[in-house]
């Protein structure tokens, strides 16, 4: 079998997914695994031109995303894989006590050959640009420098208050990050040169436009013949990489009939609040994050409620906001876990085929609380959302069609839609 060219590492499984889907539209077989797979689940996906690896480093400290990352960068080594793509949020939020960015670049660094990695600091395509190495972002119909996003500004565990990617890499213990602005970006033997030459620790490519994008590709694929080379950023560097060839590879599924769905918003966004605001055909069962986490007889009631709901065959919406705006005292990884066991419990009792996820923490910890250990593409959803198709021994959740979410992306009606696609 040809060994893949690409490996991509999410550090959350929503934007894992992202790129699955990105890649997959270009025509382009690929698989993402839930972990470090043997080789006999290697051997089942079939041959790949990419194959990922999901995780939840983004909520990690730095011991435990060192640990994570190793056994991944001598998978990817292992297999012979041409470019090694840490896959991270769009807008790069990130702290040095969680899911720190430059840990990441420093554990995956010895498992390519050359020493400076390349950062693609824009996705034009999702609204994100960079440009003099500053990320500025859409929100509603309005674009915002990052420092003053409206929401990841104020982000509850990795607030954004630099919008200048060298510094904010800096202030993540990076030290030497070489901005690459326009007009080298405009053309790719300059570019090529440029990246060859530097002697910093990374390259920082700025994207303005979508031919921005398309040149950064030229230079890591010719970059990536003479070696195996790191890159950092979102999907973006798989629009780079892979060039639309023919039609998107869906992976099969005899599951696409309209079924019952189990939803979950463990998001605070706007977006992700708008989206529950505007679900009309779901039962919603507000949870309180506090009571969650702390009461067992609280956790039992909500089990009992939400497999009443199922059992009539009504869809079910549950969420941790408070539908009038205020902000829940809880919000962190505990709840995303006490989440997805709760989740997990009713689908013990309901094993419903259609699962939706709304937020990088929530996603992460549901899908490995569920005993799913790969996702192929069954289609997308929405800009940024792909719908995946679960592989797991468990009979009654393999093939489980799974939509896991970004907070931020989505359009309004994107959880009804789910329910009738």
């Amino acid at each position: 079998m040809d060994a893949p060219r690409y490996g991509w590492f999410g550090d959350d499984f929503t934007g894992a997914t992202d790129t699955l889907a990105t890649i997959s539209e270009r025509g382009h077989r690929a698989f993402l695994f839930l972990g470090v797979p043997d080789a006999a689940r290697l051997r089942a996906t079939g041959p790949l031109d990419a194959v990922g690896i999901a995780s939840a480093t983004r909520s990690m400290g730095p011991g435990e995303l060192r640990a994570v990352l190793e056994p991944a960068g001598r998978f990817f080594r292992a297999l012979g894989v041409r470019l090694v793509h840490y896959k991270c949020c769009s807008t790069f939020d990130s702290a040095p006590e969680v899911g720190n960015l430059a840990i990441a670049l420093e554990t995956l660094r010895p498992f390519v050959d050359q020493p400076t990695a390349v950062i693609l600091g824009g996705q034009p395509s999702l609204g994100r640009y960079c440009a003099f190495s500053n990320l500025f972002a859409i929100a509603g119909d309005d674009t915002h420098r990052l420092d003053r996003h409206p929401t990841m500004s104020q982000h509850p565990a990795t607030p954004m208050g630099e919008a200048d990617l060298r510094r904010h890499f800096a202030a993540l213990g990076l030290e030497t990050v070489e901005g690459i602005h326009s007009p080298i970006l405009d053309d790719v033997a300059r570019l090529i040169d440029r990246v060859a030459s530097s002697e910093a620790e990374a390259v920082l490519l700025d994207a303005l436009t979508q031919e921005h994008v398309s040149v950064a590709g030229t230079a890591l694929r010719r970059t990536a013949e003479s070696g195996s080379i790191l890159a950092m950023g979102a999907s973006g560097v798989a629009e780079a990489f892979f060039e639309a060839r023919h039609a998107p590879t869906v992976a099969a599924t005899n599951d696409l009939e309209v079924s019952q769905v189990l939803a979950i918003a463990g998001s605070l966004s706007p977006t992700t609040r708008a989206q529950v605001l505007a679900s009309r055909r779901y039962h919603r069962l507000q949870i309180d994050p506090s009571a969650l986490i702390a009461s067992s007889a609280y956790r039992d009631d909500i089990l009992a409620d939400a497999t009443k709901i199922l059992g009539i065959g009504d869809n079910l919406l549950l969420h941790t906001m408070s539908l009038d705006g205020s902000t829940p005292d809880a919000a962190d990884a505990l709840l995303a876990l006490e989440g997805a066991k709760l989740v997990g419990a009713i689908l013990d009792q309901c094993p419903v085929r259609r699962l939706f996820a709304a937020g990088g923490d929530t996603s992460s910890h549901l899908v490995q609380a569920l005993g799913i250990w790969g996702l192929g593409f069954a289609g997308r959803a929405d800009k940024g959302v792909t719908l995946s198709q679960a592989r797991s021994d468990r009979p009654d959740r393999d093939g489980m069609l799974l939509i896991l979410k970004g907070g931020q992306m989505g359009g309004p009606d994107l959880m009804d839609r789910f329910v009738g696609r």
